[in-house]
């Protein structure tokens, strides 16, 4: 199968086509962070990086060969978490260059295939993306396929249903071994009480051993500012401390290989799988493709 992906951070979508067992004959990627971009080529070397989005009519590759569109488009401006300015927001345009490119390659090979992936929405905002797209969207939680909260709407055009819940829960995922380092310190956690957070915050999953809180919070980029303000990784207790969770366990809550990333500094990692999709998902999603239609 030969790929084109938009956006494609750290290659979320090339793990998860080795998983489904499906043969890559050549992978080309669209993305500009440089250290999302490094980790992709530790991993997978043979990968075609193209830059830019905004400017693929000057890509040289073999347009009607594409078999496969796959990419989820900035979503900040489409996000409950977020400001909600939709089409508006510089970033959330971007889902039409998917569309221009999705359309240009359809007219060349009208059996490509295509997936994309977005955040939760207004109704009006998945209308106008299914209605561009010809095809409604699925919605999936991640806590299906791994130990985290992550509720996404995927479109393809072949059919998937939800996948099976496999029960993971946050302690199936924890090491048992870290770095003193990731431990909140007392500055931070007189932090943590002094603005509520202990009674609930948000973004503060409190999980011992002896508990079974079943799901962590739905990771974000913006983890890596760690203890700060109002940003706060999700965080277990351990050995009696409140702690971070590590860089291999938000690879795990991804269900990307551990680390997978740790070929950049932890801030990059946090930010990237933040960034990144849960790739048993996308697994799910990929096995469905039918390659006859």
């Amino acid at each position: 199968m030969r790929v084109l992906s938009l956006f494609d951070g750290m290659s979320c979508g090339r793990i998860a086509l080795a998983r489904a067992g499906i043969e890559v004959a050549s992978y080309h990627a669209s993305e500009l962070d440089k250290y999302a971009i490094q980790v992709t080529q530790a991993n997978w070397p043979e990968t075609v990086q193209l830059g830019d989005v905004t400017k693929w009519q000057e890509w040289d590759i073999d347009w009607k060969g594409i078999d496969l569109l796959i990419g989820g488009s900035p979503c900040q401006g489409f996000s409950f978490a977020g400001k909600q300015l939709a089409f508006d927001d510089p970033r959330s345009k971007l889902f039409f260059v998917y569309v221009d490119i999705l359309n240009h390659i359809k007219a060349l090979n009208p059996r490509v295939k295509f997936m994309l992936e977005n955040v939760r929405m207004k109704k009006e905002y998945l209308a106008i993306i299914s209605d561009l797209l010809e095809v409604g969207p699925v919605f999936i939680n991640s806590n299906l396929v791994s130990a985290q909260n992550r509720q996404r709407f995927y479109w393809a055009n072949w059919d998937f249903k939800t996948p099976k819940d496999k029960r993971i829960a946050l302690n199936d995922i924890l090491l048992s071994d870290y770095d003193d380092n990731f431990n909140v310190s007392d500055r931070q956690l007189e932090r943590i009480s002094t603005n509520g957070l202990l009674d609930g915050g948000a973004r503060v999953c409190f999980q011992s051993p002896s508990q079974n809180v079943t799901k962590s919070e739905c990771l974000q980029a913006r983890d890596y500012k760690g203890i700060a303000g109002r940003q706060y990784f999700t965080v277990a207790m351990t050995r009696g401390r409140l702690r971070k969770l590590t860089p291999v366990e938000y690879e795990r809550l991804q269900t990307v290989p551990d680390n997978y990333t740790n070929h950049v500094s932890n801030t990059q990692r946090y930010k990237m799988l933040g960034n990144g999709w849960t790739v048993d998902v996308i697994t799910h999603i990929f096995k469905g493709i039918n390659y006859e239609s």
